[in-house]
């Protein structure tokens, strides 16, 4: 049974790569648009360079920064806001403005505020705060009443409480949310870079790509991105999961 359902898998994924190959032979210019070998010999090309890696790295090490800070911190508010209802309405209307501000207004103002540099890691920061703060108070609102009416009566001391009622009612929250963040992450903080040209950055390369109407390199890039972010999520849940344990 698994290795049909991993076949059918494989079959959808060459049905698509055909498509792609079948649209770029039916657009017939590879400025508009290009097929599945002309990324990959663009692809190719560029694990050559030196500054393909350091660009992934710079880029990988900012987001990731971003990314975590705002992991901590979202699960350090969503726990203040769920323990006081106080904190809970103070937090609302901010959580609510950074959800609501388009991704490029916080960038702009990051380039007046910081610069280029580490614009990457405010822009993913502020993205993933909102979404791992509404999933910590979420999963901590939702907690088995019974099980801490049980600790209640039982005296069960309060890290024995988090660690086992709510950390295991909480994790299936978190890791939902972060499934979400951590590609949001990615597509904000580099959709930043692009704007802030960072030096040495994917954001820049995918700038100098369209100025140089380098389109198998945009595609090539793009697909950079979709593999070290697919990665990213993978050993981040991975870590996540095992808290449980």
């Amino acid at each position: 049974m698994k290795q049909n359902t991993r076949l059918r898998k494989y079959l959808i994924w060459l049905f698509w790569i055909a498509v792609w190959q079948a649209a770029n032979m039916l657009i017939h210019n590879n400025i508009i648009f290009v097929g599945p070998m002309d990324m990959i010999l663009a692809l190719m090309e560029l694990v050559r360079d030196s500054s393909f890696w350091a660009s992934i790295f710079n880029s990988f090490a900012r987001i990731s920064i971003g990314f975590l800070g705002a992991f901590v911190l979202g699960i350090l508010l969503g726990s203040l806001a769920y323990v006081s209802g106080l904190v809970k309405e103070l937090l609302e209307p901010i959580m609510l403005l950074i959800k609501s501000v388009p991704v490029a207004s916080f960038v702009i103002l990051a380039l007046i505020w910081i610069g280029s540099h580490n614009l990457s890691v405010f822009t993913s920061f502020l993205v993933v705060v909102p979404m791992i703060y509404v999933s910590t108070l979420s999963g901590l609102e939702h907690t088995d009443r019974k099980l801490l009416e049980m600790a209640r009566v039982f005296s069960m001391p309060l890290y024995k409480q988090v660690r086992y009622i709510y950390i295991p009612g909480l994790l299936p929250y978190l890791i939902s949310g972060c499934r979400t963040a951590l590609g949001m992450s990615w597509k904000s903080g580099v959709a930043a870079e692009v704007i802030g040209i960072p030096e040495g950055s994917i954001g820049e390369q995918l700038y100098y790509s369209k100025l140089y109407l380098d389109t198998a390199g945009l595609f090539a890039w793009t697909f950079v991105i979709i593999i070290v972010s697919a990665l990213f999520e993978h050993l981040f849940l991975y870590l996540l999961k095992k808290v449980r344990h």
